[in-house]
């Protein structure tokens, strides 16, 4: 073993002598660490192409009209977005649930999960549709199982998984102080020297309580947004967060010339952001169906985050880039663009709407194809069947007023309310969804039906005096909410004048020609949304004597069918809009 061990003078004799190879240098990679979002907002559960447009510059000075949307087109537009990043996430800005295509409705949503679940979304804010069921069944979402929390049977066609996703519900917070779901979400991209961090805070907006049944958040409450990000993003910076995206189911309109410009705009999302950390990079937000990508505000650059929106049922998808320097930690550049989720042909009011090759074009994603199909297929038997004719189309005559078709559901529910005293029955603009327009020979589907009330509501019949009628009507017009008219079943007719002090802008009411008298109490029917103080109407919350009936939806289905064709009624109900 002696041979094993050499002179202490030849050992340094040799490691003088000897030559050691230096390593290679290996430059340092200094270059931003680029992460891509691919963001959606208030798809409502649009499975199928929507038979809708999007219209986009035809490449020679003027524009032209696309077809988009579709769940399996949009599954192949995400996938394109993600493939262009080394790092990404797939985000939502809420209402991917509630008021459905029929497809996913009937079924509570359970095939929206699946398809988001198939896109490989990763988070999304709460929208106010998402609670359109209650925190119960929107946390069965989440989670996954069979309890039924609703009159439809839950697992019909499999048993529900639940979101692989994570709901954000940041200002949502329980009587024991914490809230529904998780506020925020770090996520981390690379690794070493060359690793970031991303948080992300989600959350609705404050006033969802009266945009859902009341009952259905019973003991949850719904806190400032500015304030509750501004918190989140404290605690995200604390946590090592180098970006912050902000998920908010609150929105803005842009200037239609500029949607690329937030200098002219309008809608309640303006004054959070003006409140908003600086620190924030993104703000990802819904609402209002509008869809802009710009710069939040030019003119303050302690302030200046990328604010986008997708439009609605899955049209477009917002490409978003950020390069975040990882030496730093800080974000040094953003960009956004949308991107139309081209899908098929389809014909219009107007004549043919078809594909461009100006726009990529996107071939459906076959996984996301077989599995809507499974669930179209399953509801074509309700979709399809005939329930009677109209004498031609229903439509509102503006956003805030029910006009015809408000007329036609208002009649349909008092007729459905008879046997529980029902007098009058009122109904809200904002619950219809679209008009209803019967084929050419007059035939109506429930499908059809489906579309204009998606929201299962049922009907409640209470009791009113003349001055709680009076004072339910007024708060259409209390600067509280936006302004909105209650569409009057036939005989029923009420005056306004906006000029008057608030209180005082109902200024005539009458039932069958006779004036309403104050004292008297009379039998008033509406959806139990309104029934339950929805749309700010508080007080009808506070009405006594309340029975329960037939749903919405079956109501009008059994008035159209009650004669070989319904007329539309064309009267004006409410005068002085």
């Amino acid at each position: 073993m002696l041979h094993r061990l050499l002179p202490a003078s030849l050992a340094l004799a040799l490691g003088a002598c000897a030559t050691i190879p230096s390593a290679p240098l290996v430059p340092i990679d200094s270059s931003p660490v680029e992460v891509g979002i691919a963001a959606i907002n208030d798809f409502h559960g649009a499975l199928e192409p929507p038979r809708a447009s999007v219209t986009v510059p035809d490449g020679a000075g003027g524009t032209i009209t696309v077809p988009a949307g579709g769940a399996a087109w949009l599954a192949s537009a995400v996938e394109q977005i993600r493939a262009q990043y080394p790092h990404d996430l797939t985000v939502g800005a809420g209402d991917l649930t509630g008021a459905s295509q029929l497809a996913s409705s009937i079924y509570l949503d359970e095939p929206t999960v699946g398809v988001l679940n198939r896109i490989g979304l990763d988070m999304t804010a709460v929208g106010n549709h998402e609670f359109d069921r209650g925190t119960k069944e929107l946390s069965r979402l989440q989670y996954g199982g069979c309890e039924k929390n609703t009159q439809r049977e839950p697992c019909a066609l499999e048993r529900f998984a639940g979101a692989n996703y994570r709901y954000l519900a940041a200002n949502v917070r329980g009587e024991n102080g914490q809230t529904l779901f998780p506020g925020s979400v770090l996520r981390s991209f690379g690794e070493g020297a060359r690793a970031v961090t991303v948080g992300l805070v989600g959350l609705t907006l404050e006033d969802t309580k009266n945009l859902v049944s009341p009952h259905g958040t019973d003991g949850f409450t719904f806190e400032d947004e500015a304030s509750t990000i501004n918190a989140e993003v404290a605690q995200l910076k604390s946590q090592g967060a180098d970006a912050v995206v902000v998920l908010i189911h609150q929105g803005i309109r842009t200037d239609p010339q500029l949607p690329e410009s937030c200098e002219s705009t309008s809608g309640d999302l303006a004054p959070i952001l003006a409140q908003l950390d600086p620190r924030v990079d993104v703000v990802i937000s819904g609402h209002t169906h509008w869809a802009y990508v710009c710069e939040w505000p030019s003119k303050d650059p302690a302030k200046r985050f990328l604010l986008t929106s997708a439009g609605v049922f899955g049209k477009l998808v917002t490409d978003i880039r950020l390069a975040i320097d990882p030496a730093s930690g800080a974000v040094v550049s953003r960009a956004a663009r949308q991107v139309v989720v081209q899908s098929e042909p389809y014909q219009g009011s107007q004549g043919l709407v078809g594909l461009t090759d100006t726009l990529p074009r996107f071939a459906p994603d076959p996984a996301v194809a077989e599995y809507v199909g499974r669930y179209v297929a399953a509801s074509a038997e309700f979709a399809t069947r005939p329930i009677g004719k109209l004498s031609g189309p229903a439509s509102k005559t503006a956003p805030a007023e029910g006009g015809p078709l408000g007329n036609l559901i208002a009649d349909a529910q008092l007729a459905a309310t008879r046997g529980a005293g029902a007098q009058i029955a009122l109904m809200n603009p904002a619950g219809m969804r679209t008009a209803l327009v019967p084929d050419p020979d007059g035939s109506v589907t429930f499908g059809m039906a489906f579309r204009v009330q998606p929201f299962g509501n049922t009907l409640v019949t209470m009791t009113l005096t003349g001055a709680e009628l009076k004072a339910v009507l007024e708060q259409g017009f209390d600067d509280i909410q936006p302004k909105q008219w209650l569409s009057p079943s036939a005989g029923f007719t009420y005056s306004t004048d906006l000029t008057r002090p608030i209180g005082e802008r109902v200024t005539a009411i009458t039932l069958d020609g006779r004036p309403i008298d104050p004292a008297a109490k009379y039998r008033v029917t509406a959806n139990n949304f309104l029934a339950d103080g929805g749309d700010s109407f508080s007080l009808f919350d506070q009405a006594a004597e309340k029975v329960v009936g037939p749903d919405d939806l079956a109501a009008l289905e059994s008035w159209i069918a009650a004669v070989p064709v319904r007329a539309v009624p064309e009267e004006r109900r409410v005068n002085g809009n």
